[in-house]
């Protein structure tokens, strides 16, 4: 029987990113059909419509006896689209530390999406970022390059850094710098750099705007604890703070600030709500502990709208 691995408490008992992927994608897939949202198709991947005026010898003839429609074999080269996924690899992406954290989140999700890319022949590729682009590579749809970029997404997930802050506007403005090709950009972050202040709003938006001057189109999966990190959910006793990020430490009890804490986030959110409909990006909620499917699901009406 196939495992459900939407959650990630199923994840225990896959050791390999790449068989986790498929069993993803395969169990999404499966709950497509059977859902409102059957109209999407991963099938279309393996042929498109044929066109009048090309080659015939790539026609699928099987198909048209089925179908009484002409198709044309889609082959490797062939690419629909090309995505550049974008991962925030900063300390505060390893929250909560001894629990499923916002890293691990990410980098599952990511896989699934290169897993579900690569079925629809389209074109793919990773950078990871922290105070700078750590890492990057071009899109391309090849099995060595997937395997390639699985293997990458396994390194992140044994590391622990702590220390390291966030610059995700440099990371963008070096991304738009080095992709050439209208492509979309997938980024997965907590949007945290640093705090919450509306001049790094500003910043991150200018890069933003560079790589929408280039015509490409963004998604943002705001990856968070929601339950701690937006609701401020903590049990009635004193805690034990620390940013991970900067070291600096804090003791007090929540419910002290709960109500501060609340205002300034909400603040926060509100503000990049507002700036992401500005500039016509998707923002999209991305709760740790609420599965990858809606991951996947965001991803196939972003890709639709741009077929």
């Amino acid at each position: 029987m196939q495992a459900n691995l939407n959650n990630y408490k199923d994840l225990q008992d896959f050791g390999n990113l790449e068989l986790l992927a498929r069993q993803v994608v395969e169990g999404f897939i499966t709950g497509l059909h059977k859902s409102p949202f059957h109209g999407f198709s991963v099938e279309f991947a393996e042929h498109r419509l044929y066109n009048n005026g090309e080659s015939v010898k790539n026609i699928d003839w099987k198909l048209y006896g089925k179908t009484d429609k002409l198709f044309v074999k889609r082959f490797e080269e062939e690419t629909n689209l090309r995505c550049q996924l974008v991962l925030d690899v900063s300390s505060s992406m390893y929250y909560p530390e001894k629990d499923f954290n916002k890293l691990l989140f990410s980098v599952y999700s990511a896989a699934s999406l290169m897993y579900l890319l690569k079925k629809q022949r389209d074109a793919f590729g990773l950078s990871c970022f922290s105070d700078h682009l750590e890492f990057t590579t071009p899109a391309k749809s090849t099995v060595v390059h997937q395997k390639y970029l699985f293997a990458e997404l396994e390194k992140l997930m044994l590391r622990n850094k702590h220390g390291q802050g966030t610059a995700l506007a440099s990371a963008l403005h070096e991304i738009a710098e080095q992709i050439h090709k209208r492509s979309l950009i997938i980024i997965f972050s907590d949007m945290l750099e640093g705090g919450t202040s509306e001049d790094q709003l500003t910043e991150i938006f200018s890069a933003m705007q560079h790589l929408k001057h280039n015509k490409h189109e963004i998604v943002i999966f705001n990856v968070l604890d929601y339950q701690k990190e937006l609701d401020f959910n903590f049990d009635n006793r004193p805690y034990h703070f620390i940013d991970m990020e900067s070291g600096e430490e804090l003791k007090l009890h929540p419910n002290n600030i709960k109500e501060t804490y609340l205002q300034g986030v909400q603040s926060y959110y509100k503000e990049l709500q507002l700036k992401c409909a500005q500039y016509k990006i998707d923002l999209v909620d991305a709760d740790i502990h609420s599965g990858f499917y809606p991951v996947l699901q965001a991803y196939l009406i972003k890709r639709q709208k741009m077929a």
